[in-house]
This record gives C-alpha cells, structure tokens and sequence, in this order.
C-alpha cells in the first residue's frame, strides 16, 4: 500500500468548491403564471408546464398557425356539385337528378351524373346493366379513378351497382373517409362543369360523403306529410357537415315532386313547405304522370323520351332557377 506523502498539504473541506457553486442556479422563469396550484413544494418545484420548458430551451421557430378548414370548391376548382338527397325514399330522386343534369346538358354545359345509390337506379335509368365488375364501390376505395368507370350516355354516368352497399362499412375504419367522394373527384374537376349526385335513402356515410364534396343541395319532396318529416332531420345532419367538413354547403331548394294537382291535400302540402323553407322553394313544380314511369324502361331520360311534353317542360323550367343561382 503506497504511504501518503508527508510533504503533502492535507486537503480541507474549505478547499474543495462546492457542488451548489458550481451548478448555475435555475433563473426564474418569467412565463410561468403567477398563481401556483398549493401543492408542497418540492412537488410544486418539480412540475413544469410545456410553456415553461419551451422558454428555457433555446429560441425556436415562430409556432405555425393550424391549417384552415379547405371548403369543398377549392379542390374542386370552378366545377359546382349539386347533390339530391333525401332519406324517404320513393320522392323521385333519381327522376330529378338524371332529367336535371340532361336539362343542364341541353344547355350545353358539360355534366357528369354519379350514381351513388346501391339500387343503381340511375345507372338502369341510362340503359346500363348494373351487374358491373366495377362501380363507384371501387372509385371510394381508391382501388380505381372515376373516369375508368364513367359510361357515355345521353350524359356521362358514374355508375353504381349493388356492391356499393358494402362501401360504408369498408370506408369505416379508414382514415378521411368522408371525402373520399371528393377526393375522387379532382381528376376530373377541368372535364365537367356540373356533377349531379344521386344518393341513396339514407343519410349514412355515402351521403355524408357527397355533403363533403357538395356546393349546393337540392331536396325532392314527394308532396305528402311522412315525406315532408324528414326535412328538419336533413337540415340538421348538414348543419354537422357545415361545422366539420364544408362549411359552404347549403341546400339551395325544394322540389315538390310528383304533385297531384287534382287533390286538396297535395295543395296543402305545398303550402304547409312555402310556410315552413320560406325562400326556398322551387317554383316549378314536377307534376305526377306516367311518362316518368315509361322513361326508364326505354333506358331514357324524359327529356329524350317526350321531348316536348310537359314533364320534360318542368324540368327544364326547374334547370333554369338552378342555373340563376350560379350565374
């Protein structure tokens, strides 16, 4: 063992520097806020706020402000979508979203119809089989472009088949799944001036999707009491798409469909909506008649079918108070 030194100075405690002079104490940190919860202090000491960590840390970047909420038309470019919904079923839907985008196309602007019904009955309506291999259930799950699956008719058609019913429940667990619809659609926002969408009787996650992609809807209602009820629960699920998704979508007009001009009650449904949608009530009414029913059979929209009769008449008059909103 090797002997200390004799010649050595014995090390004092007064020389050895202490371990609190060497350690710079914390500065106070002038960003914390004033009143502390009462808690112990050691406790206390030893919590630290995001804020306060961050004003010790070096300078760092100026914080980036959270990206606004893109409204459905900047995507989209100057091409408006106009969806027809309403979850009562059997209000002539389809009727007007396929005689309302012909009318549009007779006025010479281009117009794409998307069928997104899983009745497909838009699809039928053009003379088109809706056993498909591909339909829109394929276009929502980005497994193909839209315009792969887009039939040349009297208008172009985004055609639909019973295997769309299966999309709400493959788009469940994927992330952005409300605009899946609007993504879809940017490949083809310089090709079409006009999209008129035809949803199904529901206001699941497919409508939804056309809501998010939406400038404007417009409601069908057959001119009786049980399809007038579900107005007030439409207005209300857009109300959550304007606060979550798009916030520009609105419903530009109600279109009193199939109306019996004959009967007293008919009447006074058209009355009790002007009362209640005041401003918002289409003026031209879609007066019932067979040939609607004849149409489809002949794979027709009404306006090829009988051109110049009176159903034709009303939808025309019908494209042309839609079109001032636009102009």
């Amino acid at each position: 063992m090797t002997q200390p030194d004799a010649n050595q100075a014995p090390v004092t405690t007064e020389e050895l520097p202490s371990v609190e002079s060497t350690v710079p104490a914390p500065q106070a940190d002038l960003s914390a806020p004033v009143e502390a919860t009462a808690t112990a202090p050691e406790e206390g000491a030893a919590r630290m706020s995001a804020s306060s960590m961050l004003s010790t840390a070096a300078p760092a970047a100026a914080p980036v402000a959270p990206p606004a909420l893109v409204p459905a038309q900047a995507p989209l470019g100057d091409m408006r979508v106009y969806v027809l919904a309403n979850q009562k079923g059997g209000v002539a839907k389809t009727t007007t979203t396929l005689n309302l985008a012909v009318a549009f196309a007779e006025a010479g602007h281009r117009v794409l119809c998307i069928d997104l019904d899983p009745q497909a009955n838009l699809t039928v309506s053009q003379g088109i089989e809706d056993d498909l291999p591909e339909s829109m259930y394929n276009v929502l799950l980005g497994q193909i472009p839209i315009k792969q699956i887009i039939q040349k008719c009297e208008i172009d058609v985004a055609v639909s088949s019973i295997d769309v019913a299966g999309a709400e429940l493959a788009l469940s667990s994927t992330i952005g799944r409300e605009r899946a619809l609007q993504r879809a659609l940017i490949p083809v926002k310089d090709d079409y001036d006009f999209v008129f969408i035809d949803t199904p009787p529901s206001l699941g996650l497919l409508t939804i999707n056309a809501f998010t992609a939406a400038h404007r809807v417009i409601v069908p209602v057959q001119c009786e009491y049980l399809s007038m009820r579900g107005l007030l629960q439409l207005e209300n699920t857009l109300e959550m798409v304007r606060e979550n998704l798009n916030p520009n979508v609105q419903i530009q007009g109600i279109v009193p469909t199939m109306v019996d001009t004959r009967t007293l009650h008919a009447q006074e449904a058209i009355e009790l909506l002007e009362e209640n949608f005041q401003g918002r009530v289409f003026r031209s009414r879609i007066n019932r008649t067979v040939r609607f029913a004849e149409a489809p059979v002949q794979g027709m929209s009404i306006m090829k079918y009988e051109p110049k009769g009176a159903a034709a008449k009303c939808y025309r008059d019908l494209a042309q108070e839609v079109m001032a909103d636009v102009q």
